[in-house]
Formats: structure tokens, sequence, C-alpha cells
């Protein structure tokens, strides 16, 4: 099946009754016929019907053999960073997310996991980071706020010559336009709040594989952690599923719009979105990726007030999050990346001026209208 009909056909469907839509097994555990018999259902932390056939669909559109779904993004990157040991050294891409930066730095390193922050577009500072410990690199692309693209074979190719894992965040991409593990990566992580469920309504996290002993492995920590996702939200996760690829080139439509609009405002300093011709990583997202997102980043003039634009603003709404239907406009310095400090967050390009929009679905006049009307203000 080619992608947008694995997204409504893919998974599985209810053995018991055909259903197209699985239904919801509000079960906590399940009857057994026989003692010690290995049923395919005995607990619901172990294993769920629901949950079990959004994890064969979220599988499949990742091109993965198994999947492993969270209550949470944080979730799913906390059990993947399980698999690692104490004294286990990983490198991590600069530019991610402020959770797992605070993840990292306030939780895992007090287990003992030792990391190491590298830009994972230079190549040469990946290779020089490598330890004899090191076990695995972890990279957003596009990154988190400031949408870097890097290079996703060739990342992989040199964790494959030295042994080690290679982690990919997919969750601005989505597998609508990008597929890690098809380039070389072992894991790959999302957000699933985000573009896969899509409507802003639930919160959960996705761990997919293609290898059987990591997938074993996962599979072990998912049901010892217990962070597992419920039969209700893996319902309505497979639900936003089935329409990410007529919502992904709505929203596309709509961020191209917005960034020609944005890169010629005069109020507007710098503009980061993978499909700038002008940026760094252009070729690299063309090469991996088959569309460029609906992430936009830009700078306002120094001059001007961040706090007053964002304020202004009467459809984007101010929140975090992002992938929704509904456009989220934020400041990551003072809302999802305020765990990094600030001299971290400069040093790695994170202005206090940085603005990241999440474009939704609305008519792009009253967008660009609302964005014009915020710009009157400042």
């Amino acid at each position: 099946m080619n992608f947008n009909t694995e997204l409504i056909h893919g998974g599985s469907e209810d053995p018991q009754t055909g259903a197209v839509s699985i239904p919801i097994y509000r079960a906590s555990t399940f009857h057994q016929h026989k003692l010690s018999a290995g049923p395919k259902w005995e607990y619901g932390r172990s294993g769920n019907p629901t949950r079990a056939a959004l994890e064969s669909l979220a599988a499949q559109i990742e091109g993965g053999t198994a999947a492993f779904a969270f209550a949470s993004g944080s979730a799913a990157i906390h059990t993947v960073f399980s698999l690692f040991s104490a004294g286990d050294h990983i490198i991590v891409g600069n530019d991610v997310y402020g959770g797992t930066f605070r993840l990292i730095n306030q939780v895992l390193k007090r287990f003992g996991l030792l990391f190491t922050v590298v830009d994972t577009r230079d190549l040469t500072a990946v290779t020089d980071a490598i330890q004899p410990n090191t076990k695995a690199i972890y990279l957003e692309t596009p990154t988190n706020p400031l949408l870097n693209i890097s290079d996703i074979k060739a990342l992989a190719q040199i964790a494959k010559a030295h042994g080690l894992k290679t982690i990919v965040d997919n969750t601005f991409a989505t597998p609508y336009n990008q597929q890690p593990l098809a380039l070389g990566a072992d894991i790959v992580v999302h957000s699933a709040t985000k573009y896969l469920g899509g409507h802003s309504d639930l919160i959960a996290g996705l761990a997919i594989t293609n290898d059987e002993q990591i997938a074993k492995q996962l599979a072990f920590l998912q049901n010892s952690i217990g962070a597992v996702l419920s039969p209700d939200d893996s319902w309505l996760l497979q639900r936003g599923i089935k329409t990410l690829g007529v919502r992904m080139r709505a929203h596309e439509e709509n961020a191209r719009t917005i960034f020609t609009y944005l890169k010629s405002n005069a109020k507007v300093a710098k503009v980061y979105y993978p499909g700038d011709p002008d940026s760094a990583g252009y070729d690299i997202a063309k090469k991996q990726m088959t569309g460029f997102g609906a992430m936009i980043s830009f700078e306002l003039n120094k001059s001007l007030d961040t706090q007053k634009f964002v304020e202004s603003l009467k459809i984007i709404d101010l929140a975090e999050s992002l992938g929704g239907i509904e456009s989220l406009i934020e400041v990551p310095a003072v809302m999802t990346h305020a765990a990094i400090p600030r001299e971290i967050r400069i040093q790695n390009g994170i202005q206090d001026e940085l603005i990241r929009l999440s474009v939704g679905l609305e008519d792009i006049d009253d967008l660009l209208d609302d964005l014009k009307g915020a710009f009157d203000q400042i």
C-alpha cells in the first residue's frame, strides 16, 4: 500500500468483529482459561488490544517491525534511554526540546548516564565525540526550535561503523515527510501528542524500531516501567493518524505562504524553516524529506517587544505544544525551553526574541491578517 492508504488501512482490524474502527477495550485484566498457558492478553499494563492495534499501525507507517505506545513523548524518550546503563555514554544533539534537556540533566545523569552535547550537523564533531563507552547518538531533525537539519543517513553510517545506535526524534517531520529507519536509524521516537494525534486532545509518545533485539528490550522496559498509553488515548491517536496525510498537506500549504510573508517582513530579523532555499540544511532536507513540515521559527528585531507581539494575536493561540489543527505560537526562552539555562540557550542560538509558530489549518487569509495585526502593534 502507498503511505496515505497505510494511514487508513494499516495496522490490524478488530479480531472479534472485523470493525474498521478498533473498539476501546477498557480492561485492566483478562480471563485466562488455562494456568501458565501464555495468553495473548493478561494484564492491561502488559498489553491491551486497542493499544496493540495502534502500535501495529505506528510500526507500519514508520517502516518498523515493532512500536510501543507511551503515556507521553517524554515517557517514550525516558524508556528508550533506559536501554542504557550507568557509565554508558550518549552523544546528544545540542538543539533539542527543553523537556529532553531537563530529563537528561536533572534525571538521567543522576543515574550515571553520561552525555556529550554536539551539533549533529557537524559530522566531524560527532565522530570526535565518540568514546570507548559511547553507545548511541540521539538527535532531532528538524530540531526544536531552530529547525536545524542533520543528515540521518550519514550519522547512521558513523554510528554503525562504531557499533552505536542511532535514535531520531521524528516529531516535527512525522513519517509523512521523513522515514529515519529507512535511512539507517535504529529507533524513532515521537511526541505523538503533536502531528500524529493532530487535534490537541491527547498526550502520547511512541518508540519504533526495526531491530528485533531492541524490540524485545523495549517491550520489557515498557512493561516494567509501566508508562503505557491508555486504551482511550490509543483509540484517539489511531483516529488522528488516519488523517495525517490530508492534514500535513494543508499544514504545509499554509506554512509555505506564511514563510514567504515572514521572509519579506522588515520587522523579522531571521526566519528558520527547512524549506528555505537559503538555509544551510536545505539540500539535506530535500534529500531525506518529502516535505518541509509546518513549523516555522523567527526572530523579531531586537528593538521590538516579543511579549506584546504574541499577546496581540487574536486567532493564533499563545500556547505550548504544536502540530494541532489550530495554529499555536510560543516563545521558547520562557516556555518550552525555559528549563535550559539562558547562557546555554544563547550559545545554541535560541535568542530571547525567538518565536516558534506551529501553522494550523485555518484559512490562510485569516492567519496572515492576524500576523499583520500583531506586527502593527509593535
